[in-house]
């Protein structure tokens, strides 16, 4: 699979502006759907690449839009809504971008005069709340949110945005990811940068409990339940997702940096946006961190690796005192969103691969961290190493240097947005992991990984460019894979249909069927299956 070409840059059609709906739009199914699948696929990502004359320059900056297609009866429904953010009203009703977004600084208002403008200096930073990266429940309730302390309330019927909720004011951090973890019970975890003690950097977990008899709003609960120490108290690590079991918190501190002082320096005195705000850290490597889950105590071990940026866990799981922590990583220091501009995204086929040739390289890797240290090889070896191989060794200077299982490697061919049967297999031990195929960047194929043979199946068609897996569990599943993965597909040159919702067979990814609709669809990141 690795000598696909795209040479006719059918994968520019994922970053282009679209129009939302104002009703639902039937889709045309060939196969069966299966009778067993009802509910809707919901998934968030950009869909107004530019505000008047005004584009925006990176792939996170582009406008929210929501998507949903709705499974009844073997019928399938598409419909799609942009969410109504501060900064997308704003940006509608002045014609122009008033917001900076992740890469792209928000000019000052013209209109106003010098005075005006020099006093809004002082305002500090308007941060955006463009929610385009993913969507999750809280109680009953669904959110869709990016990165930021703003998650937006959605109603997952009709796509209508209800409200916009600051988590500063409910809890200590200073922003959230887009990726939470959510236990089958309805509690929310998630994690943030925040301010710890004496000034300096931490990062917090926060626990969102689930819905009470009382019917009172879960994120009024929200509580802190550890604080993670950062490695520099002035710029703490960038932090994309995290690990969970049910009895630890796995936290992996990259050298993607969050450089404060820009931040919080005024950035309309030098037209900064938050991209302008991340530097690496060329000598740190990767450093890990576990957490008790219940008792909120961390573990008094350092852990330490060699440099990756990392933005999605796959699974973690306890194993006889250990924990197996299984991750997308991209080798080095240098931030991978520095190639994630939208023109480098359009460019064509032979400068998209020019341009990922110098990029970190994507690799899927197991990593084992002891949970006591007296089973650790000592380092240089006092007595012939005993218990764990070459993987792990614990350091003179007291840290355990850990070496990683390679689980998937292609040159420039990322195993990316992995996705599990979340459900019944998160922190626990598993086989399967599904994700995204990223030839140089440009998504073209989906991928079925056993994380224990390392056999992988692929589903792949030419010039077609589908999104993150979504695996759906049959009702009477007996296996881990007994189930359906859902992709959005869009295949821009195959006349009148060019986008399709595409079911595949979890076992072998067989085509079980497709629905397919007469628009594009842009790119989407993340996003859910909501059983009816």
């Amino acid at each position: 699979p690795f000598r696909v070409e795209h040479p006719a840059g059918g994968y520019k059609k994922l970053f282009e502006t679209v129009e939302e709906l104002s009703s639902p739009v039937t889709a045309h199914v060939t196969g069966r759907i299966p009778t067993w699948l009802r509910g809707s696929l919901l998934r968030c990502g950009p869909g107004l690449f530019e505000v008047g004359s005004e584009p925006f320059y990176h792939l996170f900056d582009g406008q929210a839009l929501l998507h949903k297609f709705d499974f009844k009866e073997g019928h399938v429904t598409y419909h799609r809504r942009f969410v109504r953010t501060d900064a997308y009203v704003r940006n509608m009703t002045e014609k122009r971008i008033v917001i900076t977004e992740f890469g792209t600084y928000a000019y000052p208002d013209p209109c106003k005069n010098i005075f005006s403008r020099f006093f809004s200096y002082f305002k500090g930073v308007e941060v955006t709340d463009n929610a385009l990266v993913n969507v999750y429940p809280v109680g009953e309730d669904y959110y869709a949110c990016t990165e930021t302390n703003f998650i937006t309330k959605i109603n997952p019927e009709t796509l209508e945005t209800i409200k916009q909720v600051d988590l500063c004011k409910y809890v200590s951090v200073n922003g959230a990811t887009a990726h939470p973890h959510i236990e089958n019970d309805g509690t929310v975890y998630n994690i943030g940068n925040c301010f710890g003690k004496n000034f300096s950097l931490a990062y917090n977990i926060i626990r969102i409990p689930p819905l009470q008899a009382d019917k009172d709003d879960p994120i009024n609960k929200s509580e802190v339940v550890v604080q993670f120490p950062c490695s520099d108290r002035f710029k703490p690590s960038y932090v994309h997702s995290f690990g969970l079991t049910a009895n630890y918190i796995v936290f992996v501190e990259q050298p993607v940096k969050i450089n404060l002082l820009k931040f919080l320096s005024s950035w309309s005195l030098w037209g900064a946006n938050y991209m302008d705000c991340f530097e690496s850290n060329e000598t740190m490597g990767v450093w890990l961190h576990v957490a008790e889950k219940k008792k909120g105590r961390l573990l008094n071990i350092k852990y330490r690796t060699s440099a990756f940026n990392l933005f999605h866990h796959i699974n973690t799981y306890e194993d006889n005192g250990f924990l197996i922590v299984d991750l997308c990583t991209w080798k080095g220091f240098e931030f991978v969103y520095n190639y994630l501009y939208l023109a480098n995204l359009r460019a064509n086929w032979d400068e998209v691969k020019r341009q990922a040739e110098k990029a970190p390289q994507p690799e899927a890797r197991r990593y084992v961290l002891p949970l006591n240290i007296d089973k650790v090889p000592v380092w240089p070896p006092a007595w012939p190493p005993v218990g764990l191989g070459d993987n792990t060794t614990l350091r003179s200077d007291e840290t355990i240097w850990l070496e990683p299982e390679v689980i998937f490697s292609g040159p420039r061919h990322a195993f990316e947005f992995p996705q599990i049967n979340y459900k019944k297999y998160c922190g626990k031990p598993y086989t399967y992991t599904y994700g995204l195929g990223l030839n140089h960047f440009v998504p073209d194929r989906l991928c079925k990984l056993n994380v224990k043979t390392k056999e992988t199946w692929v589903w792949q068609e030419p010039d077609s460019y589908p999104s993150e897996p979504i695996f759906v569990s049959h009702p009477d599943a007996l296996e881990e894979d007994d189930g359906v993965v859902l992709s959005i597909v869009i295949s821009p040159g195959a006349g009148p249909k060019p986008a399709y919702l595409l079911i595949l067979n979890a076992k072998d990814m067989s085509e079980v069927a497709r629905a397919e609709v007469e628009m594009i669809i842009p790119v989407t990141f993340h996003g859910l299956f909501k059983r009816a």
